[in-house]
């Protein structure tokens, strides 16, 4: 499970505190920081973050007008300097209202909340993707159904898609916990891949857009019962017409 959040807040140390802290939560991945509402207008269009963290005194556009100017409206985490605007904050139903400086177990509680209620309430995307940090600024958006495998570079990976590729400063095995087990799986200690881009099992290798990819010895098991069960179960509802 992965919450997609933005930071909007024009303090630099408290949105670096903020990311602190998000590193320590796994179910967290940071979208875009911005440190003023109008800013995050033309990417919040093309873009459906799960979480906003908002400041409310800001530049030009305070945190409580730009809420009223969403249509579509995310979970909201309030990080304020200010208590007297809390019950405001409320009046707009988000989520929790965090009083700077925050402390780490005050963010946890919040953060919780925005946990059980993406259990409970889940959004569904038809072209599911996630953001990588490609440099130090920039955020990448790749679709899922673009990725053909992940290979590790020690500290790093190389994301393959269909559009190109993409080295990203993370362990293969923090970013294959990112993706759902239904789409991809590990198939060595250097290569997660995707399962629908899996042309052909032989042995202990996948063939892989014409190329051939070994099955590492302690994988070579659960990924022939998982490719296996996963065609079995397709299959199965092919030619199982009620």
């Amino acid at each position: 499970m992965t919450i997609k959040c933005v930071i909007i807040d024009d303090e630099p140390l408290a949105v670096k505190v903020i990311q602190n802290y998000m590193e320590q939560i796994k179910e967290l991945q940071e979208m875009a920081v911005f440190n003023n509402a109008i800013d995050s207008l033309a990417f919040l269009r093309e873009n459906k973050p799960d979480l906003l963290f908002l400041d409310v005194n800001m530049p030009i556009l305070d945190g409580f007008s730009f809420l009223d100017s969403l249509d579509e409206k995310p979970m909201v985490i309030i990080t304020s300097a200010h208590a007297e605007h809390a019950a405001k904050g409320f009046d707009q139903e988000v989520l929790d209202y965090l009083v700077k400086p925050i402390s780490l177990p005050r963010f946890i509680k919040a953060v919780n909340k925005a946990i059980a209620k993406f259990k409970d309430h889940p959004k569904l995307d038809a072209h599911e993707h996630i953001f990588v940090k490609v440099d130090k600024k920039k955020m990448k958006k790749i679709y899922l159904d673009e990725i053909i495998l992940v290979e590790s570079l020690k500290d790093y990976i190389k994301i393959i898609t269909t559009k190109g590729n993409h080295i990203v400063h993370k362990t293969l095995s923090a970013f294959t916990e990112e993706l759902s087990s239904d789409k991809f799986i590990r198939i060595h200690r250097s290569h997660t891949v995707s399962m629908d881009k899996i042309d052909a099992l032989e042995g202990n290798s996948v063939e892989i857009a014409g190329k051939r990819y070994v099955i590492g010895r302690s994988y070579l098991e659960a990924v022939k019962s998982h490719i296996l069960e996963r065609s079995i179960s397709t299959t199965g509802n092919k030619n199982n017409p009620e």
